[in-house]
């Protein structure tokens, strides 16, 4: 069973959890400059590591709220939690 923990209720299912997408996405502040293919990219090209990757999760069924995990995409393994403006932590490489 996977767990991840949330910053604020700790370990919990994984199924009471929604991905949110990568983590650190700056709006765009110059998006009526862009050209449409520049505009597709910035809504819908992620990047997509195998690896350590920053996210966001929102704790659906538990404290409703979102915070930032470093997940390894190949094994699956949620390396660190950090609540949402706090520093992204160093983990290990």
């Amino acid at each position: 069973m996977l767990t991840i923990p949330c910053p604020w209720c700790g370990d919990r299912d994984v199924h009471e959890f929604r991905y949110g997408g990568e983590a650190h996405l700056k709006r765009e502040s110059r998006a009526d400059t862009l050209s449409d293919a520049e505009w597709a990219d910035f809504l819908f090209l992620r990047t997509n590591p195998k690896g350590d990757h920053a996210e966001r999760w929102y704790h659906a069924h538990g404290c409703r709220r979102w915070f930032n995990a470093i997940r390894n995409t190949h094994t699956d393994t949620v390396l660190a939690v950090y609540k949402p403006g706090e520093k992204k932590p160093e983990v290990r490489k």
